[in-house]
């Protein structure tokens, strides 16, 4: 109020008046107005510049009802499109990608994968790094699209190939430190099949039987001390149109008629040792195996 008012103000209300009555302005005025001006004025600039700098923002990340920049929010979950980066961890239940375009997972370094249980312990976990693809979990299983069968399954305990053809291209086959159990070797069109043992024993084994059939080439088998061929309760059967036994000894044989010699034998007699092992000795009329032939004598 100032002095004027009050003074109309006591005038009005007929009250008295003292000579030496002492007047008190009451309102802001000097510095401490201008300095309330200049605060109310900067007050006002920081809300322009506030307001200013949210609109831009807003329009540069591309706010919209749905969501911000590439990032829609669905009814399904949350929609990301272009490129995505994450600085921090990511903890999804489910990631899919668009129908038309494949899921891209990419990183400097490594890409890994965790999975946890309800207590935070760390129950599988996949690393696809630069020199490797690791797999860490009980079991690993690789499915199929159609009718959800498995492909590939690998514990601690086995691997189980369950795809109709294992095809191995390598130039050196497959190696395998223990036995192998299958059903059916089979080499591909026009290629040999080979089986080898470089330092040890090649044994083949069936309950029921062995079959090794060549249909459009030869079998060989060769070793370097002894191929054994051995039946417990039946018989070794060799039906060819021609059986060629090659490198056979020699075992030496006395004529009955003495001064009698052949020099052009061309028809020889196989004969067989007590041990087993095979002989040629020439033919006459009558046989001509001898069990003191020097062959069995010195195998």
């Amino acid at each position: 109020m100032t002095r004027e008012q009050y003074i109309l103000a006591t005038q009005q209300n007929n009250l008295p008046r003292t000579e030496n009555s002492q007047f008190y302005p009451v309102g802001i005025y000097g510095w401490r107005k201008r300095c309330l001006y200049f605060f109310v004025l900067l007050l006002l600039v920081t809300m322009i510049v506030n307001l200013a700098m949210t609109i831009w923002i807003l329009k540069v990340m591309n706010f919209t009802v749905d969501g911000m920049g590439n990032l829609r929010v669905t009814k399904n979950g949350i929609r990301l499109e272009g490129i995505s980066e994450f600085l921090l961890p990511l903890y999804v239940k489910e990631i899919y990608s668009r129908k038309d375009s494949p899921l891209v997972l990419q990183s400097d370094r490594n890409v890994t994968v965790n999975a946890r249980n309800h207590k935070g312990q760390l129950t599988g976990q996949l690393t696809v790094g630069a020199d490797a693809v690791e797999a860490q979990c009980k079991k690993f299983e690789v499915r199929g699209r159609e009718d959800d069968s498995v492909l590939f399954s690998a514990d601690e305990d086995e691997i189980i190939i369950g795809a109709n053809r294992l095809r191995v291209t390598g130039t050196e086959g497959a190696v395998f430190e223990h036995s192998v159990e299958t059903p059916h070797i089979r080499a591909e069109p026009s290629q040999d099949l080979r089986l080898e043992s470089p330092t040890r024993s090649l044994t083949m084994e069936a309950p029921k039987g062995v079959h090794i059939s060549a249909i459009a080439g030869d079998f060989k088998a060769t070793c370097r001390k002894e191929l054994l061929l051995q039946s417990t309760d039946g018989e070794i059967f060799l039906n060819a149109d021609t059986i060629r036994l090659g490198n056979l000894p020699q075992g030496s044989f006395s004529p009955s008629t003495p001064g009698s010699t052949n020099p052009r034998q061309t028809v020889y007699e196989l004969c067989v040792c007590p041990s087993g092992k095979l002989y040629l000795s020439p033919a006459e009329a009558g046989s001509t195996c001898q069990t003191s032939s020097n062959v069995c004598l010195w195998s």
